[in-house]
This record gives C-alpha cells, sequence and structure tokens, in this order.
C-alpha cells in the first residue's frame, strides 16, 4: 500500500480525494498547512506527496524547497488552481516533479501518482520481478508466485529500497536514513530484518562492510 501525503486546505476537494485514494488502495495523510505536513515527514515515509500550493504558514513551494534542501526526495506532484508560467517555473525548480491544475480529473490524477511511484522504481512495468518474487509497485506488495507475502512495516520499507535500487548496493547508511522517521535503528536490528526477508527466500547478498544486494538474476 503507497503512503500519500495530501496537503490541502479545501475541505470538499480534500475530502472527496482523500475517499477516491483510498478507494483505490493508498494510504492517505492528509493535513491543511505546511507546517502540518513538514511535521509528517519527521514521522513517516511517504511514498509520494500530493501539495497544494496557496496553504497557510508554510506554502508548497517553500515546504517542497525545505524538504528538497534535506535532501528528501519523495515524488512530488503540486495540485493548485495557479496557471501562470511563473508559478509552472517555480514550482519545477523547487523540485516538483509534476503539476497538475485545478479543476482536475480524477483519473488524470491517478495516471500521473502511478507514472512517478514506477519511475522511483526506474521502470515503466507495473511490477518488478526477482526469480519467483514480484513486487507490485502500485500496491507496494510482495508476491512468491500468487501467494502474497505479509511484511512488517520495516521488513517492507527495506524490501522496497532493495527492489528500488535492483542490482546496486544499498548502503546500510541508506537503509538507517530511510528508516529513521521515528525511531533509530541499530545495525544488529537491521541484521535481524534482513534475516527475516531472507527466510522468505528473497536472494539478498551481505556487501561486507557496505551494505546489501538484491540481485535480478
Amino acid at each position: 500500500m503507497s503512503k500519500i501525503l495530501l496537503l490541502e486546505d479545501d475541505e470538499v476537494l480534500s475530502e472527496t480525494l482523500v475517499e477516491l485514494l483510498e478507494s483505490e488502495g493508498f494510504e492517505v495523510t492528509h493535513v491543511v498547512d505546511g507546517e502540518m505536513a513538514l511535521d509528517s515527514t519527521f514521522v513517516k515515509k511517504f511514498d509520494l506527496f500530493l501539495f497544494d500550493v496557496n496553504v497557510p504558514f508554510l506554502d508548497g513551494f517553500e515546504l517542497l524547497k525545505s524538504l528538497r534542501d534535506a535532501a528528501d526526495m519523495t515524488p512530488t506532484i503540486f495540485i493548485t488552481s495557479l496557471s501562470d508560467v511563473a508559478s509552472l517555473s517555480k514550482g519545477f525548480d523547487v523540485g516538483a516533479d509534476d503539476y497538475i491544475k485545478k479543476p482536475f480529473d480524477f483519473d488524470e490524477l491517478l495516471v500521473r501518482m502511478n507514472a512517478l511511484l514506477k519511475k522511483a522504481y526506474h521502470t515503466y512495468a507495473n511490477e518488478i520481478v526477482v526469480d519467483d518474487f514480484r513486487f507490485v509497485i502500485e500496491k507496494n506488495e510482495l508476491y512468491l508466485g500468487a501467494d502474497f507475502i505479509a511484511l512488517a512495516p520495516y521488513d517492507l520499507q527495506i524490501t522496497k529500497l532493495l527492489f528500488q535500487n535492483l542490482d546496486k548496493t544499498v548502503t546500510k547508511e541508506q537503509i538507517f536514513q530511510d528508516l529513521s522517521h521515528g525511531n533509530e535503528m541499530s545495525e544488529g536490528a537491521l541484521r535481524v530484518h534482513i534475516n527475516k526477508l531472507r527466510k522468505t527466500g528473497l536472494p539478498i547478498t551481505t556487501i561486507k562492510g557496505i551494505g546489501y544486494r538484491l540481485a535480478s538474476s
């Protein structure tokens, strides 16, 4: 289940978006101002940001610039009534990946969201296959053949990182940074999580002193 942070202060629109996104299988955290959005990023790792621009306390442009300056590269779509070229340019300058103008068709937003989620995995496909394992990108779900594998939150986050960096070494520092929202993790705890994933059959290789790698073949 992909986790979405929705920043939108329009009550009617936000209620509609939350209902529609949840019906599509997304987990949505909804906030109404930029400071609440920033605080949310400190306690949870999101797969996608949907930010309105004209919101209280910290507007969408300022919020995204702060996140990008802090090395948060979470894919981001601005949803806004602004349509002038200057605003469009500013949105991309601060690090937006896409831009959709209000009023918009929900199906179009969904297409744009799914395209960005796939981009994080360096693929245009809906799933990534390793041996008999399938990772379904839009659902954040791991399967062995047709069988769904239930994963605890940390195990799922590590699995996502490995699939996003298939055939590349994911350093322990990368994993710690990705999992640092809310709680710190020790190297011993990380090894426990890796061993749990190996018990599913995932071919995870230890790169001594550096990190871990998931190979495509």
